[in-house]
């Protein structure tokens, strides 16, 4: 994309120097090498912020490009652009490395901690600004993770919105049971939406698993857990396989809790308005925990502030170590 425009700006780049997030690739995948663009376009020098983890390019990218006669500068591994550079490309590394997305956890609540009330109420607690700030990281992600209560009781699209996108993420739930209505609003043209049954209940209801396929969705049916639900684990194992690199949780407190009790999440996105909401609805069904030693610690990396909200993103203490 740089090389394309550069040429429709009528800019020759032979000579130049190229500086790059990630090793240029040296294989065929979605697109062709980008080594081999770098070569053609007669680059004389690339500076690479990290390696690529993927098997099929880690090195070979360098040194295709040396090899071609262009001189490679692979900035050290600790340096500020090397960390930025692979914060960028986290949910790659992820998949890369350990097989399975970078799992982000969104959450809104009062200052309490209150995500809805009693009564199931919950729009909205946050600002429009938080919203569309939360919809950029919807965006950015390849895939909306909810669960079943969810798209029953709030009926959501988990769709992009409030900001400009070039591509919708796609849509999964957990539906152990196959409740998902044939009218739900996640039926959006153009998008894969991904429904993940128990492989002990998948074939019960053939005729629902069906119906939901002809709406076009694609059921996988997952290994069960001791309970019969989905594992969640196995779920992720999945999607990664289906080249899921962010997943972006957006759901209830059960099974918010389900999937921090299973050391799936790493990452927390949490707004919180500067409002005292009591009883109601909490972030995730998590305890009751009985020693303080039992809590999950986490690492603060950003706070901010989205319009009148408080925005905090943290997480899993040495969870970015894979």
């Amino acid at each position: 994309m740089a090389l394309r425009d550069a040429a429709g700006k009528g800019l020759n780049v032979r000579g130049a120097t190229a500086y790059v997030t990630l090793e240029p690739c040296s294989h065929h995948g979605r697109t062709p090498p980008c080594c081999n663009a770098l070569i053609e376009a007669g680059i004389t020098k690339v500076v690479v912020a990290i390696l690529d983890p993927n098997p099929l390019v880690s090195g070979r990218g360098i040194q295709m490009l040396r090899n071609a006669g262009i001189e490679v500068e692979l900035l050290p591994a600790d340096s500020a652009e090397a960390r930025a550079s692979r914060e960028l490309n986290i949910g790659f590394f992820s998949r890369m490395i350990r097989k399975t997305p970078w799992v982000r956890m969104k959450l809104a609540a009062s200052l309490d901690g209150t995500t809805a009330l009693s009564n199931g109420a919950s729009q909205w607690i946050t600002s429009l600004e938080a919203r569309t700030d939360g919809h950029a990281w919807r965006a950015r992600s390849c895939a909306v993770l909810t669960g079943i209560g969810t798209v029953l009781q709030d009926r959501p699209r988990l769709d992009v919105r409030l900001v400009d996108t070039p591509r919708q993420p796609h849509v999964v739930v957990v539906d152990s049971d196959l409740h998902t209505p044939l009218d739900a609003p996640l039926f959006i043209a153009g998008r894969a939406l991904y429904i993940c049954t128990s492989s002990l209940n998948g074939s019960k209801n053939a005729e629902k698993k069906a119906a939901l396929e002809a709406r076009g969705a694609t059921v996988l049916e997952l290994p069960a857990d001791a309970n019969g639900k989905v594992d969640l684990a196995a779920m992720m194992l999945e999607l990664g396989r289906r080249e899921i690199n962010e997943l972006h949780v957006e759901a209830g407190h059960k099974l918010n809790g389900s999937l921090i009790r299973a050391g799936l999440v790493d990452e927390f996105l949490v707004y919180l308005a500067p409002k005292l909401l009591g009883t109601g609805a909490g972030m995730s069904n998590l305890g009751p925990l009985s020693e303080l030693s039992q809590a999950v610690p986490l690492q603060f990396m950003s706070t901010d502030m989205v319009g009148s909200d408080l925005r905090i993103v943290a997480r899993i203490s040495g969870r970015d170590v894979f």
